[in-house]
């Protein structure tokens, strides 16, 4: 589990396609000693497990494998070296829960639809799949990107977030601009509520 508090801003280093697999090599700050092999960590929204790791200066380099599916059903089949990603370790017990709770498994694309920067701070707007946009309420949570947002408006399948300083500085986010597509993870509350009504 996360919290979709990010916690570095990685770079991909390295691709490598093998059969039906990806390989992705990434550089973070996160201390080599302090990833084991078979961790978790949150890659824009996706959870992934270290199959390889290494020391790169003060930090490390960290290798995680993606299967078709999942580079289908998210940004991941996009990804290139140079691209920055937000990363998040998973939750220990007796951690600080941030944000709220995030799984890393991503449900679907949102598109930004546009961008309105005010004073180092930008409200967005974006628009979500309709089978997903049931689950998005006004002050409820969402994840994008793997950052833990709260939705202050909804209309229809768009819906609005508004970033404040720390937030950009702290993710990739500072250059998203409309048209891009997001990794969606809807709350998980809200589904369970809405599997509920529904065997109701």
């Amino acid at each position: 589990m996360f919290t979709g508090i990010v916690s570095d801003v990685g770079t991909l280093v390295a691709v490598k396609d093998k059969g039906e697999v990806r390989r992705l090599r990434v550089a973070s700050k996160y201390p080599a000693r302090s990833i084991a092999l078979g961790a978790s960590i949150a890659f824009d929204g996706i959870c992934l497990t270290v199959v390889a790791k290494g020391a790169r200066g003060k930090g490390s380099w960290i290798e995680v494998e993606v299967g078709l599916e999942t580079m289908a059903r998210t940004t991941a089949g996009k990804w290139a070296k140079g691209k920055k990603l937000n990363l998040e370790r998973a939750v220990k017990v007796g951690d600080e829960l941030g944000g709220h709770l995030v799984s890393g498994h991503v449900d679907g694309l949102a598109e930004l639809v546009a961008r309105d920067d005010i004073d180092q701070m930008a409200r967005l707007r974006f628009r979500a799949p309709k089978e997903l946009a049931r689950f998005i309420a006004p002050k409820g949570s969402v994840t994008l990107d793997g950052i833990s947002l709260t939705v202050n408006e909804v209309s229809g399948s768009e819906f609005g977030v508004f970033i404040i300083p720390h937030t950009l500085a702290a993710t990739h986010w500072h250059s998203l601009q409309a048209g891009a597509a997001v990794n969606l993870e809807v709350d998980l509350v809200a589904r369970y509520l809405a599997r509920l009504a529904e065997a109701r």
